[in-house]
């Protein structure tokens, strides 16, 4: 029995054949290449490059007595760290780890009653911060170049 004819019949002569075998590698191909693109960028943490966004936190502050105190009290620290407060020049006005708030409801009392902490006719922020929280702050470098990152809650003058 000679099953040519009907070989022909199904698959088609050399002029007759279409390029879907063809096509069909390329969309392979393409398939391929893209799964291992979306693969790597989860296993190499592609993703994680993009940076974070702005921290998040609620503050409160309350300048008394003429300016020459001023409580700052944290309603919601949100994903923030740590609050603190930073002067017109970036750098937290002090250096001391009491002047970090970490938690929601917490307070800090500034004074510039002995000139340690701030001065009088000055506009200051607070800001929340990621990073490492249980250590001081560096009164003398930019807030932004000791913590991860670092968003204004609330500005205040005295």
């Amino acid at each position: 029995m000679d099953l040519s004819k009907y070989r022909n019949k199904l698959v088609g002569s050399e002029e007759e054949r279409a390029v879907s075998p063809v096509i069909g590698v390329i969309l392979m191909v393409a398939i391929t290449v893209i799964l291992a693109a979306v693969i790597a960028a989860f296993v190499l943490d592609m993703g994680d490059s993009m940076g974070s966004g702005n921290v998040n936190a609620v503050a409160e502050t309350d300048v008394q007595d003429g300016g020459n105190e001023t409580v700052v009290t944290v309603t919601d620290i949100g994903d923030a760290d740590g609050v603190t407060v930073v002067g017109s020049d970036g750098t937290p006005i002090n250096d001391s780890t009491d002047a970090i708030i970490t938690s929601t409801g917490e307070s800090v009392t500034f004074t510039n009653s002995s000139g340690d902490d701030y001065t009088t006719g000055e506009s200051y922020t607070v800001q929340a911060f990621t990073g490492d929280a249980d250590s001081s702050l560096d009164n003398t470098s930019s807030i932004d170049d000791q913590t991860d990152s670092s968003s204004i809650i609330a500005e205040f003058s005295t």
